[in-house]
């Protein structure tokens, strides 16, 4: 069925990979909890804002700039505005425009509050945003895809969300920031591990093409391994961070599914079912880090 309106827009924003931007958010502000003084919820808002619109932006900057390019024109997934002819290249890098602008807005509130510091964050993280898949040589036709996600919605988001509270880094945060990061990695590897051989063909080279079928899906379940890990890293430092281990449960149905040899289309749900993964493992731990604040 033909989407219109609104809801093309929606799809076209990719609602299953919100979670990237949820998790680190609610992660990092949890660290925060028992080093602020007081606790900013209006800070912790405006960095929820902040992350989600810019996972927004970087979701239409990919569609725009694959659709001009061709890449998306037979992909098996989630839908594209522009491979699918749904919305022009035109409107779709409008829309990434003014996603970008509404984490600018965000981003300056932030700024003014803490520090000045912020705005070259973000402009860091804007520009991350667009050369992922924009611009003439982006990196996520390089294979660097992965270490993008990883920086920026792990790394970046879960201290930068601390930070907002706290005004300063503390060695709690970068060390949440690494499951954050590799929970993010993951949900990409399963999306690329899908369009390797329409990824192939267009000559997108991400880290999947690199890699190859099979090496791909064993780093899927080793991503899942370092995230249970940096768990327990968690707990050293706040022990009820260990309930986030409960989290990595769902992530058995579609680890099996990848091991098994699922393609195409049948890793449609585990995409899916790799998101909730993060969302749950994520709130878990930021609930346990909050607990033991």
């Amino acid at each position: 069925m033909k989407e219109t309106g609104t809801n093309r827009w929606v799809l076209g924003a990719r609602p299953r990979t919100l979670p990237a931007a949820v998790v680190p958010v609610a992660v990092g502000s949890a660290c925060a909890v028992g080093v602020a003084e007081s606790f900013h919820w209006w800070r912790a808002i405006a960095a929820l804002v902040v992350a989600v619109a810019l996972q927004v932006a970087t979701n239409y900057v990919n569609d725009y700039a694959d659709g001009e390019r061709g890449t998306d024109d037979d992909r098996i997934g989630p839908i594209r505005l522009v491979g699918s002819g749904l919305a022009s290249a035109k409107q779709v890098k409008v829309a990434a425009l003014v996603a970008f602008g509404v984490a600018g807005v965000a981003g300056a509130t932030l700024a003014f509050a803490v520090g000045p510091e912020l705005f070259i964050v973000g402009a860091a993280s804007m520009l991350a945003g667009w050369a992922y898949t924009g611009g003439p040589k982006p990196y996520g036709y390089l294979g660097l895809g992965e270490l993008f996600v990883f920086v920026f919605f792990g790394v970046v988001a879960t201290v930068g969300s601390g930070y907002v509270q706290t005004g300063s880094v503390t060695s709690l945060m970068v060390i949440a920031s690494v499951p954050v990061g590799l929970l993010s990695v993951a949900l990409l590897v399963i999306n690329n591990l899908r369009d390797i051989p329409g990824d192939t063909q267009s000559g997108k080279r991400t880290l999947a093409v690199t890699l190859g079928d099979g090496k791909t899906r064993w780093l899927y379940l080793g991503l899942f391994g370092l995230v249970g890990v940096t768990i327990i890293g968690c707990s050293l430092v706040r022990p009820p961070a260990m309930v986030a281990i409960l989290g990595l449960g769902l992530a058995i149905s579609p680890v099996r599914a990848v091991l098994s040899g699922s393609t195409d289309r049948d890793l449609i749900p585990v995409l899916g079912a790799t998101g909730k993964t993060q969302l749950f493992t994520g709130i878990l731990l930021a609930f346990g880090l909050a607990l033991g604040g």
